[in-house]
């Protein structure tokens, strides 16, 4: 089962699951939040507020168009930005982009970051895989 936590969140997450169903066909906002509703099985349902602002923010970004029966549809810009191909677990190619790994990276930087005062013991048993991470991502960025 697929949770909104794999896109970072609720906030993060609404923007990735609304991308990600309109991939697939368009739908309006009640369809979006029936169907996210559906796929938390009755957990959470995005409220009006948070999705057509939304829809209306990812139209003026040129990532989605709204078409005269009211439905939205992904535009070439988004399927060209986010490089679909599916999600990371199933092998597709989400993130596939230099850019794309720097910030996967960056908030994965920030959830250690944060968990770290808490979670001392974790980050002392990876302590020896964080040194080697760190010695890659030296050797790229000198261009090695």
């Amino acid at each position: 089962m697929w949770h909104l936590g794999m896109f970072g969140g609720k906030r993060r997450g609404l923007r990735m699951w609304v991308l990600f169903m309109l991939r697939s066909k368009p739908r309006n906002g009640v369809e979006i939040m029936d169907e996210m509703e559906g796929m938390s099985q009755g957990w959470w349902r995005p409220s009006p507020g948070s999705v057509y602002p939304l829809l209306d923010e990812l139209r003026k970004e040129g990532y989605i168009q709204k078409k005269e029966d009211g439905r939205y549809e992904l535009t070439a810009k988004a399927s060209e930005e986010f490089n679909w191909g599916g999600p990371p677990w199933m092998g597709g190619r989400w993130g596939r982009s230099i850019q794309g790994a720097v910030e996967e990276i960056g908030a994965q930087l920030s959830f250690l970051e944060e968990s770290a005062p808490t979670a001392a013991k974790e980050i002392e048993g990876a302590r020896a895989e964080l040194h080697q991470l760190a010695e890659r991502l030296e050797a790229i960025s000198r261009g090695k």
